[in-house]
């Protein structure tokens, strides 16, 4: 059994795909640890990278290669200005050579050193292997990203690391019965058992700082995306178009940051059908800089981004205008916590499960927040997460020309919107009334995306991918 913190949930990092930028990132940090460890790095005389199965078929619109290169020259997708991306990928590409961890000048031509191979390997969709010359030898390395930035070189079961961390949480969840059981024990809500449990791996001043440096990400993300004009990059000529709904809604107060243009928005007279539009604003603008390589938050995954912070951001401009950072900190450990039950229990990786793995388990995530903070039990946590994924059961991910664009960032404003819709619900739903339990609608999840055909899992072999004729676009 896994253990998962909150931030392995949200990470930081760079866009378009955790799977297939972030999690490819890392691996190829992983490899240069590898390396390292067994003092063969300044040995390496070439490397070569193969990826298989939906890295392959969706890389080039995921931006796969360009993480990798970046990856292996030592970037860190947290801290790397975005701006400078271009830069290195540019120069790898003019120069043939690659700056290994940014410590050794190795020769690389990306064409040749990078091979998409369209076959799967056993293990996982998401395969890609590294090969290092050394003193003549070929030396492989295998892994597997395996969604929202998670890489695994073999099964999580059988991860000695994962079974040390397992032990240190003194409230070890796999289920949402087992949530409820410490919650009614121990007389908490859901986020108070949750940072018990990351209290015993850091420190309660390390869990706010992280957390608000969570949040800082997501409302920048957010800012970043409602004041961007223009075409999104890739070729199918996507607009923009969080910065034309903002100006359709913004008051005229005003603001010159990201907290402060909350503020203003904390200050406009919002009508109902506003609402809506205000929320798809915030989703939009997520996955408009997330498309465009821009810094975000993987909620759980990065095609997802949007979700978590658009309700988050729902909360604080509509519904507690007071909310301060105690109600954001609760928000996203609630949050955290549903997404590990879908990852211990199904999916979180598109080429797995669709986009019920993506979209549909953000917006359980968002959904279940969302309902402790309107005041919500546990029980009707649970409920909303419910709700919410039961009505994303089946969803495709059908990207077209492989781009994490259409119908990616439309569905995570649709995402939030259900979420809001399943918060209220639930709290309007009596426990004993309930038919189907969390713990059901994940299993059945997992089940349906075994069931579902691989065209629709992320491989832009199905649905709009092949539905919409590129020309058009």
């Amino acid at each position: 059994m896994e253990c998962i913190s909150v931030f392995d949930m949200l990470k930081i990092g760079v866009g378009p795909s955790s799977s297939h930028t972030l999690g490819p990132w890392r691996a190829a940090e992983r490899w240069i640890r590898e390396l390292k460890d067994s003092n063969t790095f300044y040995n390496t005389e070439k490397i070569k990278i193969d990826l298989y199965g939906s890295l392959s078929l969706t890389g080039k619109g995921h931006a796969t290669d360009l993480a990798i290169m970046l990856g292996l020259s030592g970037a860190n997708p947290e801290f790397i200005p975005v701006e400078e991306i271009e830069t290195i990928i540019d120069s790898i590409k003019q120069n043939k050579k690659i700056v290994f961890n940014n410590e050794k000048t190795l020769d690389f031509n990306p064409d040749t050193a990078i091979t998409f191979h369209r076959k799967f390997l056993p293990f996982h969709a998401n395969g890609l292997v590294f090969t290092a010359s050394i003193n003549g030898k070929n030396q492989k390395s295998t892994f597997y990203s395996i969604g929202g930035g998670f890489v695994v070189k073999e099964e999580r079961k059988n991860s000695k690391r994962n079974k040390e961390i397992f032990k240190t949480f003194p409230y070890p969840i796999k289920l949402g019965t087992e949530l409820l059981t410490y919650c009614k024990a121990l007389k908490l809500s859901i986020s108070e058992v949750v940072l018990e449990n990351e209290k015993s791996i850091r420190t309660p001043e390390t869990i706010d700082f992280e957390l608000q440096r969570i949040w800082n990400t997501m409302l920048e993300c957010m800012y970043l995306g409602c004041h961007t004009e223009g075409t999104l990059p890739g070729g199918l000529n996507v607009r923009r178009r969080a910065n034309d709904i903002l100006k359709n809604l913004k008051s005229d107060l005003p603001y010159c940051s990201p907290q402060e243009w909350l503020e203003t928005i904390r200050l406009t007279e919002v009508k109902f059908r506003q609402i809506l539009k205000w929320v798809s604003c915030f989703a939009l603008s997520v996955n408009e800089v997330n498309a465009s390589l821009g810094r975000v938050v993987t909620a759980p995954t990065n095609g997802s981004a949007g979700v978590i912070p658009a309700v988050l951001m729902y909360y604080l401009v509509i519904e507690n205008h007071e909310a301060d950072f105690k109600h954001i900190k609760k928000f996203l450990l609630v949050a955290g916590e549903i997404g590990s039950l879908f990852k211990k229990g199904a999916t979180i990786s598109a080429a797995m499960g669709g986009c019920q793995a993506e979209i549909g388990v953000s917006s359980a995530m968002a959904a279940g927040a969302l309902t402790e903070l309107l005041g919500g039990t546990p029980e009707q946590v649970l409920i909303a997460a419910e709700i919410a994924m039961e009505h994303h059961l089946g969803l495709t991910c059908d990207p077209i020309a492989g781009l994490v664009q259409i119908p990616c960032i439309e569905r995570n404003a649709m995402g939030a919107i259900k979420a809001i819709n399943a918060a209220e619900m639930a709290l309007e739903t009596k426990p004993e009334h309930v038919k189907v339990p969390l713990d059901k609608v994940i299993a059945t999840m997992w089940e349906t995306a075994k069931d579902m055909n691989s065209k629709y899992k992320e491989t832009s072999e199905g649905g709009l991918a092949v539905g919409v004729n590129l020309s058009d676009c």
